[in-house]
């Protein structure tokens, strides 16, 4: 039962983020402080800088001898089942840059911000574990597949990917009339270029440092008790507890700069949380109660897949300019 002490949790630990998100509105859309140039690099330094920093803050304090595995394997697998369907209708569809977008809205809940308050009130304390590794999960893993798709699927890439096309088709052609078996190494070819592509952005992106330096530090701490110097640990904090901040602080100014609040249109935000909140829910119940999930695991498991959208993802929407305003709106 949630009584009133409870939901002044939630609220005092939601409202300070959304404040920052009203402050930025404003101060674009009626006091005009902010031209677009300027949000954009308030945007970019979240993305390359905040982001980056609070993922690493978040993984390096996470035990990773200690986690729940079924709880971990229910979300592995919720999200491994929405992106083999997505996969399946955006590939028949020929539309594969919404697959990054329906799946960042059907699997990338607010977890870190909403979930842990909101969780906390409704089952116990036991829950802010659950959503911590949850949280590192998505920094190690999604996050990086996120980055990694919206590379790939990067619209001022198109011309890069169609030029390496015509080049598995011109040779292919020229070969062909020698022999036909040549064509398969084309194919190879092509495949192996993309992963060069997608390796190198990466290996550029700080968020792949920072998830993989986490996860090292993480792994060496808690098997033989080492501590963060205070030095280091105070000037990482600084900047996650800003992380937050920023990126609501990046959404306000973006919402400011369009033309309505509901920047996607209404179908589109109605379609939108059909997704976030039946949709996402209703796989993430059938792989908990495939993996063994029961109790209070289980009601956690599914109300944290039923939170509203998260932050990060709307913030990498932004940054590569793909569908932001369905993020923002979520």
């Amino acid at each position: 039962m949630i009584g009133a002490n409870d939901i002044y949790k939630v609220m005092c630990a939601m409202m300070p983020l959304y404040f920052a998100m009203l402050v930025a509105y404003g101060s674009v859309k009626w006091c005009k402080i902010f031209s677009p140039e300027q949000c954009s690099g308030i945007n970019r330094f979240v993305a390359v800088f905040a982001v980056p920093v609070l993922s690493f803050h978040f993984i390096s304090q996470n035990n990773p001898y200690q986690m729940d595995t079924k709880f971990i394997l229910a979300d592995t697998l919720s999200k491994i089942l929405v992106l083999v369907l997505l996969s399946i209708w955006t590939i028949c569809k020929g539309q594969l840059d919404w697959l990054i977008t329906l799946f960042s809205i059907s699997t990338l809940p607010n977890t870190l911000v909403m979930g842990i308050p909101l969780l906390n009130a409704m089952y116990g304390d036991f829950t802010q574990s659950l959503m911590v590794q949850l949280v590192v999960l998505q920094c190690i893993i999604w996050y990086l597949i996120l980055t990694a798709t919206y590379d790939l699927f990067n619209p001022e890439k198109e011309i890069s990917f169609r030029d390496i096309s015509n080049f598995p088709v011109q040779e292919g052609a020229e070969d062909s009339a020698n022999n036909i078996k040549q064509e398969m190494p084309n194919a190879l070819v092509m495949l192996r270029l993309i992963i060069v592509m997608v390796g190198r952005k990466l290996s550029r992106n700080p968020n792949s440092y920072s998830s993989i330096l986490g996860l090292l530090w993480s792994l060496v701490s808690f098997k033989w008790n080492v501590g963060m110097p205070s030095l280091v640990r105070y000037s990482i904090k600084i900047i996650s507890d800003a992380g937050l901040g920023m990126a609501m602080f990046s959404l306000g100014l973006f919402m400011a700069l369009q033309p309505r609040i509901i920047a996607c249109g209404t179908k589109m935000a109605a379609i939108g949380m059909a997704i976030r909140f039946i949709g996402g829910p209703l796989v993430m119940s059938t792989a908990s109660i495939a993996v063994g999930l029961r109790g209070v695991r289980l009601h956690t498991a599914i109300v944290q897949a039923a939170l509203p959208q998260g932050i990060v993802p709307f913030v990498f929407a932004r940054e590569y300019g793909l569908h932001p305003d369905i993020l923002s709106t979520g």
